[in-house]
């Protein structure tokens, strides 16, 4: 595998006829995963160092491409623990991932909506909005005007949560899907999803594309990037 540019090949979890149950192992081996290799401990990052930004003890987050809701409900175990008030709303197009998340929230706390992002109206804007793992499923046109798009509607800021395309991280990730997963989605889609990442580089200008100069970029284990951007 030539990782000098980024693939575009497709990942299969992108089709529309993967079965349910399919897709719901992909998700909790997913779980596992950011568990277990400090995907959910980034997103925490991530939301802290906006949350400290603003001083807020009440604040409202949304998730774009949130899955089965498994990031919201690690911001919010957080919360409880640290007597922070929030609640959150996950955006994910696919019916099946938001109903796991329905399932998963606790119904008080949160909001989930079977949409593509770009089409939801916010009665009232929340305050951070993130992304983890979604972004490499776009094209740099496309992810560019997504940048834009949560520039626009978060009041404190953003942050991105996203896989470093490295070789070392590549073959990682297949040989050991390989040996434990019992998923044909992540056996496929974990290693390509790293072919689909970013480069530092490469983020450096999508954000500048983008128009956004008020952003940190930080390469964190294993093998992700947290991209940290404030509108305050």
């Amino acid at each position: 595998m030539d990782l000098t540019h980024r693939s575009y090949q497709s990942e299969l979890l992108d089709r529309d006829d993967i079965p349910q149950e399919d897709i719901r192992r992909n998700m909790q081996e997913l779980d596992f995963i950011n568990t277990w290799l400090g995907g959910h401990a980034i997103t925490l990052t991530g939301f802290k160092a906006l949350l400290s930004a603003s001083g807020k003890t009440t604040v409202s987050i949304c998730e774009i491409g949130c899955g089965g809701g498994d990031n919201l409900q690690a911001i919010l175990k957080w919360c409880s623990k640290n007597n922070i008030q929030a609640t959150v709303t996950g955006i994910d197009s696919n019916p099946f991932c938001t109903g796991v998340a329905i399932q998963r929230l606790p119904r008080e706390k949160s909001t989930i909506v079977t949409s593509d992002y770009r089409n939801v109206q916010f009665e009232q804007q929340p305050d951070i909005i993130f992304s983890s793992l979604f972004c490499h499923h776009f094209t740099e046109n496309v992810l560019t005007e997504q940048l834009r798009w949560m520039q626009a509607h978060a009041r404190i800021g953003f942050f991105i949560n996203d896989l470093h395309r490295h070789t070392l991280a590549y073959y990682s990730i297949k040989y050991l899907t390989a040996l434990f997963s019992k998923s044909y989605l992540v056996k496929n889609d974990a290693p390509l999803s790293v072919a689909r990442g970013f480069s530092k580089k490469e983020w450096q200008e999508l954000l500048h594309t983008a128009g956004i100069a008020n952003f940190s970029l930080h390469w964190k284990w294993a093998f992700r990037w947290l991209i940290t951007v404030t509108s305050i």
